[in-house]
């Protein structure tokens, strides 16, 4: 057989590729090894200068581009670390070194473009606590609880020593409505800060929420001991007493939270609440009018009393107090929509009705636009026989016609009916309203109002005790509302 012998020429060409992909190779790694000493040195100058040319000759290379954005990083470049290392994930999406300081980058900036690069991670080392710590804490600031939670408790011991990630752990608990897991870690950031006040009060809140007065009461007893409680600890722990059955205890603690903070009027509230509870109904009358006299204009205060008159029966009183808090508070009337609207433009009625109205000049038809009007024009109080209310009043009964199923614009549409004097046509709107919504306290109100004026009285008595029963029921809302509040303060993780 006669044997083939490679063709020299051939052969002189294959070793002069070998030696240049040697050569080469040997070549990359010499610049690979400066550039990672000139990191090293922190000479980040140096650094970019010998990248350049390395990234011409390899531009696929996710380490190049990673060494690239270090460079950029410690250079405080972060907009152009950033591009680095996002091409160097591009090519190579699990190259941890990329990932990880990419994360650094948007976990600082609190960006959600950072929880991708988390979750990839996780599946390269599903057990690593840090970055389920970093997961947690964005996910936090994200509003997932359900996914912080989960973090959280993967995160280990990770935030042990952290209060202000443990108020973030244990917010989002209560927003998942977990009180009892809520107040163990909450107990765990007071156990880190014992003397700090403000920790015991909201540990006791969150004992409060989790049906354990008892606990709240031995977490609020060293500020009760140390005899100057302030009204807060005060009215923590007349909560707390008065869910332990101890009455006698939580009367004597609000007294005294209310003579510290007379201009609270929180503090009367909850005592016509704790008075109404007991049918101590002119005790609580007695405190609610000396709040009255610190604060003549609190309608909450009127509310109260209001309440209290109903349950003697005393009618007249009661419709006084009634109209005087929708008098010193005419919002309170408005929808949630008009008031999330309020809201957004900081309390300025005018501003909120011209966005609606712009927006209206676009979509004429658009009925939650035509109701927020005229809710908005309502509540500037415009005058009957006004261009302004007779726009109103249009706005009104169009958008009834539009969605006549539509909660809360039959309840505006009646209230401009009584200001017209229609009170046949107001107090038809009102019942149509209360069946849509039986715990609609304005539509409520205004049906009373419109009967008075009819001269029809004798659905008023009943009519009066729901909504003194809507109201208490409001008051113990609201209450449970201010306990979240002083949980879900403005406690930001670091």
């Amino acid at each position: 057989m006669k044997v083939m012998h490679p063709i020299p020429g051939i052969r002189i060409i294959l070793v002069s590729i070998l030696l240049l992909r040697c050569a080469f190779t040997q070549t990359a790694a010499d610049q690979t090894g400066l550039i990672t000493l000139a990191l090293q040195n922190q000479d980040f100058a140096r650094a970019l200068e010998l990248l350049r040319p390395a990234l011409q000759q390899s531009p696929r290379n996710a380490q190049l581009w990673t060494m690239q954005g270090v460079a950029f990083a410690r250079e405080a470049h972060k907009e152009e670390a950033l591009v680095s290392f996002r091409r160097a994930l591009s090519i190579s999406p699990d190259y941890l070194p990329a990932l990880e300081e990419a994360i650094q980058i948007e976990y600082e900036r609190g960006s959600k473009a950072a929880i991708p690069l988390l979750r990839r991670v996780l599946r390269l080392r599903p057990g690593d606590q840090t970055t389920h710590g970093m997961l947690a804490v964005l996910e936090y600031q994200q509003e997932n609880c359900s996914d912080a939670v989960n973090h959280f408790e993967k995160a280990g011991t990770l935030f042990d020593s952290q209060p202000s990630a443990l108020h973030a752990y244990a917010t989002c608990l209560v927003k998942l409505r977990q009180f009892d897991k809520a107040s163990e870690v909450f107990g765990r950031a007071l156990a880190l800060t014992p003397q700090d006040g403000r920790e015991r009060h909201l540990l006791a809140a969150l004992q409060l929420m989790a049906h354990r007065p008892q606990d709240a009461l031995s977490t609020l007893q060293p500020l009760l001991q140390a005899g100057n409680p302030n009204a807060e600890t005060l009215e923590l722990s007349a909560t707390a007493y008065e869910d332990s059955k101890d009455t006698p205890q939580a009367v004597a603690s609000l007294r005294q939270a209310i003579l510290l903070d007379p201009h609270n009027a929180n503090l009367y509230v909850d005592f016509a609440n704790l008075s109404s509870a007991h049918d101590s109904f002119q005790v609580g009358i007695d405190v609610v009018s000396d709040g009255i006299g610190q604060l003549p204009t609190a309608a909450p205060l009127y509310l109260a009393r209001g309440v209290l008159y109903v349950q003697l029966a005393e009618y007249d009183r009661a419709e006084a107090d009634f109209e005087r808090a929708y008098e010193l508070d005419p919002h309170q009337s408005l929808s949630s929509a008009a008031q999330g609207m309020l809201a957004a433009q900081e309390n300025d009625l005018d501003r909120a009705l011209a966005t609606v109205q712009a927006k209206l000049a676009q979509r004429p038809k658009d009925a939650i636009l035509l109701y927020l009007q005229a809710d908005f024009l309502s509540q500037k109080g415009v005058e009957p026989g006004t261009p302004d209310f007779q726009l109103a009043m249009r706005s009104a009964r169009q958008a009834v016609s539009l969605q006549p199923m539509m909660s809360g614009v039959r309840t505006v549409l009646a209230k401009l009916y009584l200001q017209a004097g229609n009170y046949p046509q107001a107090v038809e709107q009102c019942r149509k309203a209360l069946d849509r919504d039986p715990k609609d306290q304005a539509a409520l109100y205004h049906l009373i109002q419109g009967l008075r004026k009819m001269g029809d009285n004798g659905e008023i008595p009943d009519l009066l005790k729901r909504l003194a029963f809507l109201r208490r029921q409001a008051a113990r809302d609201e209450s449970q509302r201010n306990q979240y509040k002083l949980v879900e303060g403005d406690t930001q993780p670091r």
